[in-house]
């Protein structure tokens, strides 16, 4: 029993790095992948970044509300950063391998991102809530100093989330495994190569993401509850589909959101398909911080409005 405690920990202290399997196919279709991701990811870079700009521009969007979705696109544009440019280099390269530190970083970061996302999109119905259901006491609520407070907040309990699921994960022994069968490193990946008994980190996953996802869905949920009650009670169809429509697209963010994390983290069985975690992995990585802003700027007239008059302002200025 001492040798093989030994020999585990000889191996353990030979783990510096992992391989990241990614999609194993066929090189042609690799190639394919490749152009597709930097396509998403470009897409999510010019995106954000142009929502970030208009916000920041137009004087007209300087209220809670879009100071909320400026730091939205600053998570969407942080997280898939953190993901995107290392899963391009693995499409292309022979070299699959990141560092062990460099994994642990970017787990660490993708996890506050994501954690802090959750919050935001919180608070953002918070928001709502607030501009429909009590408008007298909406300057009140939403000062600037309040909206600063809650997004500080936010990051908090995204960054303390972060740091329990670092710690915890990468406190495991790998004892010469190091091969993650994923793009990029995520707990599901790193715990089913662990040596270690996980049933503690697996279930500090679920509970962790379940007190996540239960808090913040009933905020949103009670939220929304009241919402509707103050639409229902306006006697013209118009006055209720307008005041309605300034939530439209942050409904459609939260479910799309919400969906994915769920299926991914908030489920006991969630680690048992490597294929499924890739697949619905993508979507909340690439492809929801890619719609978060055409979302926002197609589905909501002010942004639409907000874009024409900056580039008018360019275009006279030339």
């Amino acid at each position: 029993v001492s040798a093989m405690k030994k020999e585990l920990n000889r191996n353990y202290s030979e783990v510096s790095e992992f391989i990241l399997l990614g999609f194993r196919t066929a090189p042609d279709i690799q190639i394919l992948l490749f152009l597709l991701f930097l396509l998403i990811y470009m897409v999510i870079v010019v995106g954000n970044i142009s929502m970030i700009i208009v916000i920041k521009i137009d004087s007209k969007l300087h209220t809670p509300m879009y100071f909320f979705l400026r730091n939205l696109s600053y998570l969407d544009l942080c997280y898939s950063t953190v993901i995107a440019p290392k899963t391009l280099a693995t499409f292309l390269s022979k070299d699959k391998k990141i560092s062990y530190n460099g994994c642990a970083t970017q787990f660490f970061f993708f996890a506050l991102c994501v954690g802090t996302e959750g919050f935001l999109l919180a608070i953002m119905a918070y928001d709502r809530f607030s501009a429909i259901c009590s408008p007298f006491l909406y300057p009140v609520r939403m000062s600037q100093q309040a909206c600063a407070r809650l997004v500080i907040g936010s990051y908090i309990c995204g960054g303390v989330n972060s740091m329990i699921q670092t710690g915890f994960t990468f406190s495991l022994r790998f004892c010469g495994a190091n091969q993650l069968d994923h793009f990029f490193c995520d707990v599901p990946a790193l715990i089913k190569i662990s040596c270690d008994d996980t049933f503690v980190n697996e279930i500090v996953l679920f509970i962790l993401s379940a007190l996540i996802i239960i808090t913040t869905t009933t905020v949103i949920l009670v939220s929304y509850a009241y919402i509707l009650s103050t639409v229902l009670k306006i006697p013209s169809t118009h006055g209720r589909s307008k005041t309605f429509s300034t939530c439209s697209s942050h409904i459609t963010v939260v479910s799309l959101f919400y969906g994915t994390v769920f299926f991914m983290y908030a489920q006991p069985g969630a680690m048992s398909s490597p294929e499924k975690s890739k697949i619905i992995a993508v979507f909340y990585t690439l492809i929801i911080p890619m719609l978060n802003p055409l979302i926002y700027s197609l589905r909501n007239r002010e942004v639409k409005n907000a874009v024409k008059r900056v580039l008018l302002k360019k275009l006279s200025f030339h």
